[in-house]
């Protein structure tokens, strides 16, 4: 489990308003070094709903290195923390160029200055 994985994760059976439940691809966006001291891991979740991105989703398109089975999209407005054990098995990880994205859009999320 790496910063960049994509892995299947359970999101549970229930939801209020916009929240992801059922088993879904993930990406894990917490730092390896924070994977290794935390029980919890931090994720945005991934869609192959296309059509309903948000002007801030990041695209994904399938590959050999992300073994998706659909072009996709980061759903980056989601940020969620679950349990290790929520965590099913790996599908794939992501490239630099999308690793950059993300980072880019956390700094405006969490608003960092570089």
């Amino acid at each position: 489990m790496n910063y960049g994985d994509i892995y299947w994760v359970d999101f549970g059976n229930s939801s209020m308003g916009h929240e992801y439940i059922g088993r879904r691809p993930a990406l894990i966006i917490q730092s390896n070094q924070q994977l290794k001291v935390s029980n919890l891991v931090t994720v945005m979740p991934l869609t192959s709903q296309t059509d309903n991105c948000q002007p801030d989703d990041i695209s994904i398109k399938k590959n050999n290195q992300n073994s998706l089975h659909k072009d996709s999209v980061i759903k980056v407005h989601h940020i969620e923390s679950f349990d290790k054990n929520r965590f099913i098995g790996k599908i794939g990880e992501v490239d630099a160029s999308t690793i950059e994205k993300v980072k880019q859009y956390l700094k405006i999320h969490f608003s960092i200055d570089s």
